[in-house]
């Protein structure tokens, strides 16, 4: 059984937009007052128990009356959050989980959100109602799996709503299929050890709209209600270019987690790449990081194998024919010809083909943690063996 998220786009009346314009600032409110006595006193952070009771005498002060209008539900619920990012931040700085930050203010101007519980919110015969807004159109794009536990409002910087649900879902384990390497790129957004290109989206039409856009917010004095159009609008051009990408990303890791039994991926410095000023816009574009993000996910859910090929093996440096070892080549390399074997290469498809054996050569030790083992091939070398610089010997570039 697999948590998973349904979302939908909502459109509520100007009175709901207005009640839950109300709510999303006493949730932010709540957040960061919790905050502030946190770090801003030094008082350190107890608690959610502790949180909630000082949230209830809050609103019985004659400054944070306003907070008992909306639901108590929604505020309730962004202390729980606080609670879940201090402690994955505390477990990281213990070494029990990922290192992250700690938790930061909410902004006004940003993305807002409000979560609803069963007790805020009720789905009767395809209508959504929730507590002291009332019922909310919905367009529903497809039926819910199970009923909802919990129920999260947003709206994003564009001025669109939606509401995702949180839902239980039985997810059937997937067979067949063959293994498959990915080497992900720029110009190429993926290519397949199959022999496959992926492109990426053209988001080179909306950038000059974003561009253009930015001028005419520039020039628009600060607090007008023409800057706040203008800022609405670059808002919408950018939402366009993360529903793109977006889209395109679900469906490419839908498409490779059914085909593929084993799919291999490089674990890419994706922060250290993007400080190089020349790429750093078409990297941040492509979402290599959401992709693997979404092939985890849809891996563990469908009973498929996803493989992280660690990030100094030399998947460009070596033929994935004959093995033959030619060194480091310049980004502007993009077909090679191995003078040993002959066969004549696609950088990036015979990246993805040493990702696929170095993926297959992983092991499992008597612990049950993976271990690399050495990839044989007919010369003797393998993919673990130290770079090399300098001339390269034994390849045709074409």
């Amino acid at each position: 059984m697999a948590t998973l998220r349904y979302r939908y786009r909502l459109y509520p009346t100007e009175v709901q937009r207005s009640a839950l314009a109300r709510t999303f600032g006493c949730v932010r409110v709540v957040w960061n007052d919790a905050l502030a006595r946190d770090r801003r006193d030094g008082i350190g952070y107890d608690g959610f128990a502790a949180a909630s009771r000082r949230l209830t005498a809050a609103k019985k002060t004659e400054c944070r009356a306003w907070l008992r209008e909306v639901s108590s539900v929604p505020t309730q619920q962004s202390l729980r959050t606080l609670d879940t990012a201090y402690r994955r931040f505390f477990d990281g700085l213990k070494g029990k989980g990922p290192r992250c930050g700690p938790p930061a203010w909410k902004r006004k101007d940003g993305r807002q959100a409000a979560e609803f519980t069963r007790s805020g919110f009720s789905l009767k015969c395809g209508k959504l109602r929730l507590a002291k807004i009332g019922h909310v159109s919905v367009r529903w794009s497809r039926a819910l799996p199970s009923e909802p536990k919990t129920a999260t409002v947003t709206v994003d910087p564009a001025g669109r709503y939606h509401v995702s649900f949180t839902v239980e879902k039985m997810e059937q384990p997937l067979t067949g299929g063959e293994p498959v390497g990915i080497d992900l790129g720029i110009t190429a957004f993926a290519a397949l050890s199959t022999g496959a290109l992926v492109a990426a989206p053209d988001y080179s039409g909306l950038e000059r709209r974003i561009a253009k856009a930015q001028r005419v917010l520039a020039r628009r004095q600060k607090g007008s209600k023409r800057r706040a159009r203008a800022k609405c609008r670059v808002a919408v051009l950018h939402a366009k270019i993360g529903d793109t990408r977006h889209d395109f990303l679900h469906k490419l890791s839908t498409r490779l987690v059914r085909e593929h039994s084993m799919i291999a991926l490089e674990d890419l410095n994706v922060s250290g790449m993007v400080k190089n000023h020349h790429l750093a816009r078409a990297i941040s574009r492509q979402g290599w990081r959401a992709l693997r993000n979404m092939l985890e996910d849809k891996a563990a859910r469908h009973g498929r194998d996803l493989r992280v090929v660690d990030r100094w093996e030399p998947t460009s440096q070596v033929c994935s024919e004959c093995g033959h070892r030619w060194g480091k080549l310049g980004l502007e390399v993009r077909t090679i010809r191995c003078e040993r074997c002959g066969v004549v290469h696609d950088r990036d498809v015979n990246a993805a083909r040493n990702i696929v054996a170095a993926g297959l050569a992983e092991t499992q030790n008597g612990r049950g943690e993976r271990v690399r083992r050495a990839v044989p091939s007919g010369t003797g070398a393998t993919l673990g063996e130290a770079s090399t610089t300098g001339a390269v010997p034994g390849i045709s570039v074409l």
